[in-house]
């Protein structure tokens, strides 16, 4: 039972966090980009904007930070023999992500909102990409503790701790770029749908002809070509993933399809009804498309679970090795759904604005409600495919060393389902305030760009 709770505790926090991580990520460079086309154009309109989607990443990198902040704490909490074992490791990476990454976010995104009118245009740019850079440099180095818990590389144990022997294995770690390449990319994905949405959305607000109704256009525009492309780029990253997965995590590959006898050529099931393990009642399948997503071989031999459950056991002993295959499978379906979802809406609104006709995205009413409604899809596909990578490695906590069971802190069931509840709690009131906050700003006037004042007002919220 302390096992459960602590995985669903965690899993709670991280979820929950995983919301704001790649909004914000993606929104400050698109921020940094919309403020460099006003720059560059002397463009009154994208310098609006800028300030408009400037409001909603402060938000969300306020949220970001405080639910960031317990996440590192719960390792400590439910996660002591873990942190014991891996503290050698992730002290390089996490001191590094918050003395670096962290305080340059910090600082500049503080020169960035108190210093529009007080540094030059050109030094007030340079503080936004700072602070994209920030954000991105931060993404790395947390992913690349997480990648070391997917691969190990560079360490040995001593006295039953693992101790960093290389940093430089550390950061080249292939399954650290795979994953930050993803990351990042679905990140800007993410960002661009919630621009494409809401500016679509204040564009049917604004009267026609007006000079604000024409900016949000012109950045559903934007958003819409943006979105498409970042999208395209994800489910590339993702295919390199896929074959780094078939390498270093098999028994992953394998969960995904819920295939359980090696195969050849194998097939790739879109949609399974019935029993997985059995033969199941309905099945949509293409063939030879899981050894094509695994080594891009036609006839590729991909192991089945059966097979790698075995060698699993002749190498680390009694117990099983397999993880639970439905939530595997299905998270692994709605992550790709989601995004091909999200590539089909980008291409309708990259439609609707050609010819640079762009009250057709104003004018469309279907458009404009799939836009609204295709904000969910982003956080949809990240999170399942958070769920994926995480469930699909278990029962190991760090791969082929240390199993989640081995892992858990020795506080009791009662402390645990306390802190759960409490977290549930206040995490619920948080995700209500954000909520709160990023749809009044979504309301407010492009004309309304009170940087300093939303500065201070998101500084009280945070401390």
């Amino acid at each position: 039972m302390q096992l459960l709770l602590a995985r669903w505790e965690f899993s709670a926090v991280t979820v929950f966090h995983f919301f704001f991580v790649p909004l914000t990520i993606g929104l400050a460079f698109l921020v940094a980009l919309m403020q460099t086309l006003a720059y560059k154009r002397g463009d009154a309109g994208w310098d609006r904007l800028s300030r408009f989607f400037g409001r909603l990443f402060l938000i969300e990198m306020a949220v970001g930070i405080v639910t960031g902040i317990v996440l590192e704490f719960q390792f400590g909490l439910n996660w002591s023999a873990y942190s014991v074992f891996v503290g050698n490791i992730f002290g390089a990476p996490l001191a590094i992500e918050a003395l670096l990454a962290f305080f340059m976010e910090s600082t500049f995104i503080g020169l960035w909102i108190f210093g529009r009118g007080r540094l030059s245009p050109r030094l007030h740019l340079a503080t936004i990409w700072m602070v994209s850079l920030g954000t991105t440099l931060s993404a790395l180095f947390i992913l690349a503790a997480n990648s070391w818990m997917q691969h190990p590389v560079g360490y040995k144990v001593v006295h039953g701790q693992a101790v960093l022997t290389n940093f430089w294995l550390l950061l080249g770690n292939p399954m650290l770029w795979g994953s930050f390449a993803h990351t990042v990319l679905g990140a800007l994905a993410t960002a661009g749908a919630v621009v494409l949405g809401i500016s679509t959305w204040r564009a049917h607000r604004e009267p026609r002809g007006s000079e604000h109704r024409a900016s949000f256009l012109r950045a559903s525009r934007f958003a819409a070509f943006f979105t498409g492309v970042a999208t395209v780029l994800v489910a590339i990253s993702g295919d390199v993933q896929a074959r780094l997965m078939d390498v270093y995590q098999p028994m992953k590959m394998a969960a995904a399809e819920a295939l359980y006898t090696t195969k050849s050529g194998a097939s790739f099931s879109i949609l399974t009804i019935g029993n997985l393990k059995q033969k199941p009642i309905f099945q949509i399948r293409i063939p030879h498309l899981l050894s094509l997503i695994a080594d891009l071989s036609w006839n590729g031999q991909v192991q089945g679970i059966n097979n790698i459950q075995a060698a699993e056991v002749a190498k680390h002993g009694a117990g099983s090795y397999i993880p639970v295959i439905p939530l595997t499978y299905w998270s692994f379906r709605v992550m790709v759904g989601a995004g091909i979802l999200l590539i089909l809406l980008s291409a309708w609104g990259a439609w609707l604005a050609r010819g640079n006709n762009l009250e057709r995205l104003g004018e469309s009413r279907w458009f404009r409600r799939a836009a609204l409604w295709g904000i969910a899809l982003p956080f949809i596909s990240n999170t399942t495919g958070w769920i994926f990578t995480e469930i699909g490695r278990q029962p190991w906590i760090v791969y082929g060393l240390m199993t989640t069971a081995k892992g858990v802190s020795t506080v009791t069931t009662a402390d645990i389902a306390v802190t759960f509840v409490a977290f549930i709690v206040v995490y619920t009131v948080i995700g209500a305030v954000d909520a709160w906050l990023f749809v009044r700003a979504a309301r407010l006037s492009l004309d309304d760009t009170g940087e300093e004042a939303e500065g201070a007002e998101l500084a009280g919220l945070v401390y």
